[in-house]
């Protein structure tokens, strides 16, 4: 359970607060900021599963699952997942449809098919053995520069520079206070210089938890960034109606598109089209009008 700040730790949020208002990001300001965020994380941090390890492949599994989705959600899906699929090989060489299967709940499943993806290339490529480079991670399918550092900091303590979207929130509110259209070239040389490289594990754990309890406490500060960008409307989109195909067809093993159709009440050309784009990218196989697991 992610705490509120201690009267110490408000008072000093305060301090780098004026701090920065009046001066900018000075030394004093930055070591005011680091005190603050680990002093936070040391009291208040959160117990989650995917922090009791270093080992890539889980590491892995727990950053693409982060992606989009609530960290509760993820709290509870990735023990059940890495009991299915506890390794590279084993993930590499499961049935997609045993995978996808293993995802639903998550959402977004092109991850799901992105990380299988993933696993047979560390096995065929790389023996085995996630690379522990930022570029060469972002090669990954559905692995982009933020993504691939966050698994380079937790996996192998590297002292890498990103932004996400917690990261973003904290440093906009703590440095860019009274700025609308803030970029992220703008706030990267501050993540550089805040980082704390004895442990950027630590520091970027801390940093995420940090950033959840900032949003709970203000106005999201990432409104004010120039890469803002409201979230289109789940119910009733195409993503939604996906999500429902693909669930049905791995429950039933074969259906066709008059099924799906009838089960889910939909307009008959939304669901050809939907089921046509799962079967391009490879969540179904089509043979004469009927849709099944791959």
């Amino acid at each position: 359970m992610i705490g509120s700040l201690d009267p110490d730790q408000n008072d000093l949020e305060q301090r780098i607060l004026e701090e920065t208002r009046a001066h900018g990001p000075t030394p004093e300001a930055i070591d005011l900021f680091r005190d603050l965020i680990l002093s936070y994380f040391r009291a208040h941090g959160r117990d989650l599963p995917w922090r009791h390890t270093t080992d890539p492949y889980r590491i892995l599994v727990s950053e693409i699952m982060l992606q989009q989705t609530q960290v509760e959600r993820v709290a509870v899906k990735y023990p059940e997942f890495l009991e299915q699929f506890p390794d590279f090989e084993g993930l590499a060489r499961a049935r997609r449809s045993e995978v996808l299967r293993a995802w639903q709940g998550m959402g977004y499943n092109r991850r799901a098919i992105a990380l299988q993806e993933t696993a047979r290339r560390v096995t065929e490529e790389y023996g085995g053995e996630l690379p522990a480079d930022v570029e060469t991670l972002a090669t990954f399918p559905g692995i982009g520069k933020a993504t691939a550092a966050a698994i380079c900091a937790y996996a192998f303590n590297m002292p890498v520079v990103y932004i996400e979207t917690n990261i973003r929130r904290i440093f906009i509110h703590f440095f860019f206070q009274d700025r609308e259209g803030v970029r992220d070239d703008e706030i990267l040389p501050l993540v550089e210089r805040t980082l704390y490289r004895e442990n950027p594990r630590e520091w970027y754990s801390a940093l995420m938890d940090y950033g959840t309890v900032l949003k709970k406490r203000t106005a999201n500060p990432n409104r004010r960034s120039a890469s803002y960008s409201r979230q289109s409307r789940f119910e009733g989109s195409d993503r939604q109606i996906r999500g429902q195909i693909l669930a049905l067809v791995l429950a039933e093993g074969t259906v066709t598109e008059k099924e799906v159709i009838l089960r889910l009440c939909e307009e008959p050309g939304r669901v050809k089209r939907i089921l046509g784009d799962l079967a391009r990218e490879g969540f179904v196989a089509e043979s004469e009008g009927v849709y099944t697991c791959r």
